[in-house]
């Protein structure tokens, strides 16, 4: 049976989804900074309390019957590449103020519309090639001060959100062809099995220590981890929720709503505010990503490219 929309409530899941998914991101910054628990442990508990916290609603919503995939390993390849991109989403957010990486990260949406245009043939027209061009332009102006203080790891969110775009297209790639609670979790269970490993290798074969494995070691960090695989399972299935009530083209802005709650995070927990060049960079960020929307709304209503 065909969903039946409702816009405003759509609007509105998904804003208060957006607004409440930094404070993972948050909780990870505060597990390394004040815990000393290393970014690939948190990514590890973020993805098993997800699947914890969803199996649950698997078994009420039909049992071993719900959980039947068609495309079990795609849907694990998803799991994994999520993983990895939280992973390195982590790692930069352990060093990094949470308003600078996930201005950098909004490059995402100009990488997905040019991988559509040069990979599944979306036409895709000179006014939306040149937003993304000055897009990227933004994210320099984020990334340059950036990188000439914390280096490599300024880039790290770049290639967060090329991962996270290829998951994407796993998404596009799959279909309708199983349900979202099933689909996430195996992502749960993916992600799971990712982190594991990168644990095994990066820290049992390189020593590298944001891949050092750890338990909680208070009350309020089991809690924390509780909190952050929770926003994980849910506020995701929120999002679904959301684009079933109401148009991507509708729903697509509010994903900025994240650097308001990522700047309050930040500026609240962690004493970090963007300076006034960095907020330059975010304006056109936002702004290019607004325009590339409203172009692709525009165009499915006239043709126009």
């Amino acid at each position: 049976m065909k969903q039946v929309q409702n816009p405003i409530q759509g609007m509105a899941i998904m804003a208060g989804a957006m607004l409440v998914l930094p404070v993972m991101d948050a909780i990870a910054k505060y597990m390394a900074t004040y815990e000393g628990m290393s970014p690939g442990q948190v990514t590890f508990y973020r993805f098993f309390i997800q699947l914890v916290c969803t199996l649950p609603l698997l078994f009420i919503g039909g049992g071993l019957a719900a959980f039947r995939v068609n495309r079990p390993w795609m849907n694990l390849l998803r799991g994994a590449l999520h993983a990895a991109a939280s992973l390195l989403f982590f790692v930069a957010v352990k060093y990094m103020p949470l308003a600078d990486v996930f201005a950098i990260y909004f490059v995402e949406p100009f990488m997905l519309t040019a991988m559509s245009a040069l990979f599944l043939g979306d036409k895709v027209g000179w006014r939306r090639w040149t937003a993304i061009a000055i897009g990227f332009i933004g994210a320099m102006i984020v990334i340059q001060p950036s990188f000439a203080i914390f280096g490599w790891t300024a880039l790290l969110p770049v290639a967060c959100a090329f991962l996270f775009t290829l998951y994407l297209f796993m998404n596009r790639a799959i279909g309708d062809t199983d349900t979202p609670l099933a689909m996430q979790t195996m992502s749960g269970i993916g992600g799971t099995l990712f982190c594991a490993a990168a644990i095994a290798f990066g820290y049992g074969a390189l020593g590298e220590p944001d891949f050092a494995p750890s338990l909680p070691q208070s009350d309020l960090a089991i809690l924390l981890l509780l909190i952050l695989g929770s926003i994980s399972g849910y506020a995701h299935l929120m999002v679904v929720r959301a684009f079933r009530l109401a148009p991507l083209s509708l729903l697509a802005p509010f994903q900025y709503f994240e650097i308001i709650s990522a700047t309050i995070l930040g500026y609240t927990l962690f004493g970090d505010f963007p300076t006034l060049l960095k907020w330059l960079g975010i304006a056109i960020i936002v702004g290019s990503g607004l325009f590339i929307i409203w172009r692709e709304r525009k165009a499915g209503e006239t043709g126009a490219r």
